[in-house]
């Protein structure tokens, strides 16, 4: 892929994605303000004074009381000169907000998304070379197990076996209270709390990449090219790394890319599970507070580094095949 050509799809890419983010943008604001409910009406009825004056005091104060079309213009204007607004609840920046949790929601993901892929094409690639055998109906057996179960349900029982029965990991939060641990001791006691919720995200989708890769090798190793590689006398080795193992990647690679952005959304739930303090658990409790403008900002987080993802994924598979070429 040349240079000319893989500027001209970027910017082309880049200019759909910002047509797409602003589409994003509205299709948030319209659906979150259908939802019954506003911030006014919550907070007015935790200071137990909901009468009319107090509530048109505080839309007032959000500007709720403006006609949804003019929210709706003043929201994409903010948004378009990088402002996400205030916190209704909480009186800060959202910008701010997302920005303290983000890096916590990326480790997670992150780590998660890693070990779903190494272990998910590790049992793959072991299970297509050995089918039919017993190693094979294990993995296959427990790829659909994982695959069938609730990822809630998986995290209850991670912390029920590793942090109650064995006392082995921590089971909530993300580093230990008080400790002010600093350099290396910091990064150790981080990865203890980051195992477990990461597990319980990633084990569902390593139970995906398992049984695509395995019918991605079975499926390339009966073509007609394998076969004539081995007709040759190429080393099975050779067959397995050169051909196989390299075309065998491109479906995980792209169900992969497309799941990038599943994990940001499953993260909500482990987040509350865990206690992990990252966007999913900002979202969560705005969602219950009705604090549209961190919602509307961890939704515009969230699909602006789902549109990256799938960009990210588009380079690498032209990388891997030099036969696909970016449009």
């Amino acid at each position: 892929m040349g240079g000319v050509h893989l500027a001209r799809f970027l910017v082309q890419r880049m200019i759909k994605m910002v047509v797409m983010v602003f589409a994003i943008v509205t299709a948030n604001f319209l659906l979150v303000h259908a939802a019954p409910g506003d911030p006014a009406s919550v907070m007015a009825g935790e200071a137990g004074a909901a009468d009319p004056q107090f509530l048109a005091q505080l839309r007032t104060q959000f500007g709720l009381d403006q006609p949804l079309s003019t929210q709706l213009w003043l929201y994409v204007s903010h948004v378009a000169h990088g402002d996400l607004g205030m916190s209704y609840r909480q009186q800060r920046p959202v910008a701010g907000l997302i920005a303290e949790r983000l890096s916590a929601t990326l480790l997670l993901t992150g780590t998660a998304f890693v070990l779903a892929i190494l272990l998910g094409v590790t049992l793959g690639a072991l299970a297509a070379r050995r089918v039919g055998r017993t190693s094979d109906s294990l993995i296959t057996v427990l790829a659909l197990g994982l695959y069938a179960t609730p990822l809630f349900w998986v995290g209850l029982m991670l912390v029920l076996v590793f942090s109650v029965w064995l006392d082995w990991l921590p089971s909530f939060g993300m580093n230990t209270v008080g400790a002010n641990l600093t350099g290396f001791a910091a990064v150790l006691d981080t990865a203890r709390y980051l195992l477990l919720p990461a597990l319980t995200l990633g084990l569902f989708y390593m139970a995906v990449y398992a049984r695509l890769r395995r019918a991605a090798m079975l499926e390339v190793a009966s073509q007609d090219f394998v076969r004539t590689a081995r007709a040759k006398g190429v080393p099975e080795g050779a067959v397995q790394r050169r051909h196989v193992l390299r075309n065998a990647l491109l479906p995980v690679i792209t169900v992969a890319g497309m799941q990038l952005g599943q994990l940001i959304g499953g993260s909500i739930l482990v987040e509350t599970v865990f206690a992990w303090p990252g966007i999913g658990r900002l979202a969560f409790d705005a969602l219950l507070a009705r604090d549209y403008q961190i919602l509307l900002g961890v939704f515009l987080v969230t699909s602006v580094l789902v549109l990256l993802f799938n960009l990210l994924t588009d380079l690498l598979y032209a990388l891997i095949d030099p036969r696909v070429e970016v449009m």
